[in-house]
């Protein structure tokens, strides 16, 4: 499978549109509750 076959069958979200101006939001999973970030070098880290 490539990436162009994911990005065909998988729904893409923009991280903007998920932080909103915020380098920092909250997910919750199966109970669990994950920090998801970005760095200061614009990547993306995620910790339970």
């Amino acid at each position: 499978m490539t990436v162009g076959d994911i990005q065909k069958s998988v729904k893409s979200l923009d991280s903007k549109s998920l932080f909103k101006g915020q380098s920092c939001i909250f997910i919750e999973h199966n109970g669990e509750l994950y920090s998801l970030r970005i760095t200061s070098n614009d990547k993306l880290i995620l910790t339970k």
